[in-house]
């Protein structure tokens, strides 16, 4: 073999064994990558789409796809097994929990307002009672000159017009929370409509939209219109507020600083799940939200990523609550919550 043959030998050898080093670390990488698959609550949904886009810059081999399809949905899915993870503004019960057969753990990510959000001709600032809004949703009130409106706003001008209810037509934690207050505040309405995702609602007029999305729409471009959506909806679709007359007898606008004022007293039990029924301050219909992970996962790998995840969101994503009007989760709360996490999941 001549000199020249033996080095073209070596140096094409030498180049091959290069590259292969080279692209070892991008074919771990790639085979590292993991797309995590969820569903459920819409009240969350403009946050987990945030948190998608920002954990990219951090974690590049991570992939987040999520579904907004209402909390009853994301508690369907998780039981079911669909999904890598859920979504819901409405813990799940003893008994949803114990279909769960890989195991569930609860994680709280954020918190915020429920907005009633209303379209009258004309009226601005609208103030509504402890004992007129539960009123007006179990149907005791059905216009909206009624006496009972009318006495919470004396000089206001309140329109000869029927109440339109605008109300979920999916599960929705935000429902939950919804009528987890009302009841909270209203023996009759507890006793006609109660506490629920999917309630029974005993109203005439009432229209129903799909998500916060739909109801949003719906009040917007329906006269005589009253709903509920989560805060940042409400704000984004340039929708009016009702004040509403919190434990203190004051009529406070939902805003991420009322919210946090009720939040600030509430206290995390070892599973996390929280029900904030009438709180002693600041605005009166706030919740919680929750990410449903399970303890047993099929694979490593996705085990990893799902724990990569939430300690992402947790120690990171927190950050974003603020720009969209969500409480943040107390530190104390994060770390017993990541403990939770980072030892039970396999």
């Amino acid at each position: 073999m001549s000199l020249t043959t033996t080095l073209w030998n070596r140096v094409v050898t030498t180049s091959v064994v290069t590259a292969a080093v080279a692209v070892s670390p991008m074919l771990t990488a790639i085979a590292q990558a993991e797309t995590l698959n969820g569903a459920g609550a819409t009240f969350p949904a403009p946050l987990y789409e945030r948190y998608a886009r920002e954990v990219k810059k951090s974690h590049p081999d991570l992939s987040i796809n999520y579904q907004a399809i209402g909390s009853g949905g994301g508690i369907n899915q998780v039981i079911a097994g669909t999904v890598d993870f859920g979504g819901s503004d409405a813990a799940m019960t003893d008994g949803e929990i114990a279909k769960v057969k890989q195991g569930v753990i609860l994680v709280p990510t954020a918190g915020g307002a429920v907005s009633v959000v209303y379209n009258i001709p004309g009226v601005n600032n609208l103030k509504l009672s402890r004992s007129t809004l539960p009123a007006i949703f179990s149907g005791q009130i059905t216009n909206w000159n009624d006496a009972k409106i009318k006495a919470d706003n004396p000089a206001v001008n309140l329109p000869n017009l029927p109440i339109k209810f605008v109300v979920r037509a999916d599960g929705s934690g935000t429902t939950f929370i919804f009528t987890n207050h009302l009841s909270a505040i209203s023996g009759y309405f507890k006793g006609r409509i109660g506490v629920s995702k999917s309630p029974n609602w005993t109203l005439k007029n009432v229209l129903k939209g799909k998500g916060n999305p739909g109801v949003a729409a719906l009040v917007a471009r329906t006269s005589g219109a009253i709903g509920y959506v989560e805060y940042d909806y409400a704000t984004k679709n340039n929708l009016k507020s009702a004040l509403l007359q919190n434990k203190k007898g004051q009529f406070v606008a939902p805003s991420l600083q009322s919210s946090n004022a009720a939040l600030a007293t509430v206290s995390f039990p070892d599973n996390y799940r929280v029900f904030v029924g009438d709180p002693a301050d600041g605005y009166p219909i706030v919740g919680l939200t929750w990410m449903m992970i399970y303890k047993q996962y099929a694979n490593a790998s996705k085990a990893n990523a799902v724990k990569k995840w939430i300690n992402w969101v947790l120690k990171d994503g927190q950050q974003y609550n603020d720009d969209l009007n969500y409480t943040k989760i107390p530190s104390d709360v994060v770390n017993r919550v990541l403990q939770t996490v980072n030892s039970t999941v396999k």
